[in-house]
């Protein structure tokens, strides 16, 4: 019996000797590895900034504070994401105000956006689910037809206007909708590069961001760093100049930075991501084309304006419920391949049922979970492998 994983990193010689390289360097921590990577991350997304830091949680986080969000403020995330959507939401002491699927979807409803904006709201979080770029024209539209009801209490809100737009790309880096890449269409946008993403650094994210009016790209750079490294006014490359010991802590900040051994997966992994996402959309689409008979919904990753990051490939079992959905994935393990759940809603959850919120009250999120399952769709599958998930997940929900 094979052992397919669900998803591995992809790692190659090219990774191994970057780390090397890092090592051997000296300079393990923050440093020119991870100044090259931003740089080289703002241009593939096609914007003049990025910053790195340890996960996209963080750069959610910082992004929140920087825009000075806090109690008495209101986010809206979709009750359809994991929780570092919405936790970061939490940390900063401002409340989650979630919003149901539209029917027979996963993204969140865009109808009810704009009914879910109050004088409170300050930011709104989609989430670019399995890496294909949600409706940000909606997105937008919502908040302007609200823009009358945006109090700004700092001058970064004042240059915005209306409420900001961040997006949860976590999955999503490489994604393409009406010829722009994720990373240039939403006013902040989050990339993970965890283990499991496309591109990994181990651990770690990139936060990219618009132009915004009046406010300067190397002030916003440099609050990023501040907040990431202790609120010490000099990095530890910045250090290294000679007679330059010497810093400022201006504030009691974090620690969330990431070190040039992270940084260095990463860029020999950029190098070679049109190689992987290639080879993912091949992937995806021979389960499109095997799938298309079945009794199964899937999503539309790839079309003349838009490409996915095809990150997951999250099929819905048309009719079934959940202990079904639960069975297949058993019985796929049965036969060596790992399968999983993409996602189990907030509202299901410990810790965002203390917070008041209830499943019954986001249906269209339970019914797009209850019989969703992930197959597996990573690099490392062979086209032996694709057939043998294929010809066992067609077996067992014929059956």
């Amino acid at each position: 019996m094979r052992n397919i994983p669900f998803s591995p990193p992809d790692m190659s010689e090219a990774e191994i000797e970057e780390v090397c390289k890092a090592l051997r360097s000296g300079w393990i921590t923050t440093g020119p590895r991870t100044k090259e990577f931003e740089k080289l991350i703002a241009q593939y997304c096609k914007t003049d900034r990025a910053v790195c830091l340890n996960s996209a949680t963080a750069c959610m986080e910082l992004a929140l504070r920087i825009l000075g969000v806090g109690p008495g403020d209101e986010v809206v995330v979709p009750a359809y994401t994991y929780t570092a959507t919405a936790s970061v939401v939490c940390h900063v002491g401002a409340k989650v105000v979630m919003i149901d699927c539209a029917p027979d979807s996963f993204e969140m409803d865009y109808a009810k956006l704009a009914d879910a904006i109050t004088e409170r709201t300050k930011v709104v979080i989609p989430v670019d689910l399995a890496g294909i770029i949600c409706d940000y024209d909606k997105v937008f539209a919502a908040v302007e037809e609200q823009k009358h009801k945006f109090k700004p209490a700092n001058d970064i809100q004042k240059a915005f206007g209306r409420v900001i737009v961040m997006a949860d790309a976590a999955h999503a880096f490489g994604a393409k909708c009406n010829d722009k890449m994720c990373g240039e269409i939403a006013d902040f946008t989050s990339f993970s590069f965890h283990a499991v993403k496309n591109l990994t650094t181990a651990e770690g994210g990139a936060l990219t961001w618009r132009p915004i009016t009046g406010i300067d790209d190397d002030w916003l750079y440099k609050q990023f760093q501040l907040l990431s490294l202790h609120g010490q006014n000099k990095d530890a490359l910045a250090k290294t100049k000679l007679g330059a010991w010497e810093y400022d802590i201006v504030a009691p900040y974090y620690k969330c930075n990431m070190t040039d051994i992270m940084a260095g997966i990463g860029l020999a992994q950029l190098k070679r991501y049109a190689e992987l996402l290639c080879r993912r959309r091949q992937i995806a689409e021979r389960y499109d084309t095997a799938l298309n008979n079945c009794n199964v919904q899937v999503l539309n990753h790839y079309g003349n304006r838009h490409s996915s990051s095809g990150h997951l490939y999250l099929v819905r079992l048309l009719g079934k419920d959940a202990e079904y959905r639960n069975s297949v994935i058993k019985q796929m393990a049965e036969r060596g391949i790992a399968c999983n759940v993409h996602y189990k809603p907030l509202p299901m959850m410990t810790a965002y049922k203390a917070y008041g919120f209830d499943i019954a009250d986001y249906p269209n999120a339970y019914n797009q979970y209850r019989n969703e399952i992930t197959l597996p769709l990573h690099t490392r599958l062979s086209d032996d492998d694709v057939n043998y998930i294929i010809s066992n997940f067609v077996d067992i929900i014929s059956q």
